[in-house]
């Protein structure tokens, strides 16, 4: 058994790195990992822009000034100005070449085609820089980043339209046990309705995978086998829940066995989780978790999440971890690693209740995994703990 820092380090060693890449449309690039550096093709802004409404001045040695046209954005047109002359400007309008200031609306009083400034402006004043953002040529978006909305306005006002971006991973959830009924059919006694493959596909989705596939088997040992080989040669990842532990129906560690999987390790010294599988075989990746489905969540976010951002060449993989206090007392239970549900409120952190490992409720809630070390035993109120913050749209 190992602990929980190896373990993860062993994932992103292991863990394959993606060499394909394909050109995606801009308003198609959400979430994806970006595959070479994107360069400009533009200043920006591409001209000296005012940052107010009000009037563009040449500066002279008065305070009135006369004002001798007009630029909204937009426009084009560039109107010399002599000293002591001005133009109505708006915000995002170019400002004429011959001004050096721009004074807000506010500290202007209007008399004619005559203003009067409250007092003498700084040069260049609420006025934007060509290229203040970035040069053309300068790098805009750089290699391993991952795309969010803000990403994709600022490439727009680059006028870029396409993106070259890694190819995300396909992932398949094989979900095992006798005890799994579909939801929406009938429960005999003894049976309970199959949640980890919907969660699992859904918080994948939520990441930004959609390229899933849900396969749920009995605890028979030849079916595993037979789906398991089968699903491996289709799949970059494939993540198990349930039957990897060492009852006597947990088929799924002979299976991995009998079709040539490499056990990279299994058992991490941590809870919930601990009966966590991770092997390979060719270029997959594949995942034993706990059948149990809060315990699968926590695996899923702490090992499989950084592989899958690895397997996309994410330069951010692991989820962020920061420190902060405890804002209430915590007894641990047990004396390994735990990872536990927690939610940060203003700037603290709330251990939720509903530990459990079969509990998932919880996760609606949570924020954040809050990680114990090994061996503690009370957690007092004040006290930083390091705090796994969990990916969120």
């Amino acid at each position: 058994m190992i602990d929980t820092t190896t373990a993860l380090e062993l994932v992103l060693r292991h863990g394959t790195l993606n060499t394909e890449f394909f050109e995606v449309d801009l308003k198609d690039a959400l979430d994806y990992v970006v595959a070479k550096d994107v360069a400009s093709r533009i200043d920006m802004p591409p001209f000296r822009q005012s940052a107010m409404d009000g009037y563009a001045l040449h500066l002279y040695d008065d305070f009135t000034y006369t004002v001798v046209g007009e630029v909204q954005a937009g426009d084009n047109n560039d109107p010399t100005l002599r000293k002591g002359e001005a133009v109505r400007i708006f915000t995002g309008a170019p400002v004429p070449t011959s001004a050096n200031t721009v004074v807000m609306q506010e500290r202007v009083t209007v008399d004619g085609n005559k203003i009067i400034i409250e007092e003498s402006p700084k040069v260049n004043m609420n006025i934007r820089p060509k290229a203040e953002q970035i040069k053309a040529g300068g790098v805009a978006i750089n290699k391993g980043t991952t795309i969010k909305g803000v990403h994709i306005g600022f490439l727009a006002s680059l006028g870029l339209t396409k993106i070259t971006v890694s190819k995300k991973p396909s992932v398949a959830i094989v979900v095992t046990g006798n005890e799994l009924v579909a939801p929406g059919m009938p429960l005999s006694y003894g049976e309970i309705y199959e949640s980890n493959g919907a969660m699992l596909t859904a918080v994948l989705n939520e990441l930004g995978y959609k390229n899933t596939s849900v396969v749920t088997i009995r605890d028979d040992y030849d079916t595993t086998k037979n789906v398991l080989r089968d699903t491996l040669g289709k799949h970059d990842v494939v993540i198990v829940t349930g039957g990897v532990s060492v009852g006597d129906y947990d088929f799924v560690g002979k299976a991995f066995n009998a079709i040539g999987v490499h056990e990279i390790f299994y058992k991490v010294r941590q809870k919930p989780g601990k009966p966590l599988f991770f092997g390979k075989k060719e270029g997959t990746s594949i995942f034993g978790l706990p059948g149990n489905p809060a315990a699968a969540l926590s695996c899923f976010y702490i090992y499989v999440y950084p592989l899958l951002k690895k397997y996309e060449g994410a330069d951010h993989m692991n989820l962020p971890i920061i420190s902060l206090p405890l804002l209430s007392d915590y007894t641990v239970k047990g004396t390994q690693a735990q990872f536990l549900k927690a939610r940060i409120e203003g700037a603290g952190v709330t251990i939720l209740g509903g530990q459990s490992s079969a509990m998932v409720r919880a996760f609606g809630d949570a924020n954040a995994l809050v990680c114990l070390p090994v061996n503690s035993m009370e957690i007092r109120k004040g006290q930083n703990v390091k705090t796994l913050l969990l990916p969120t749209k």
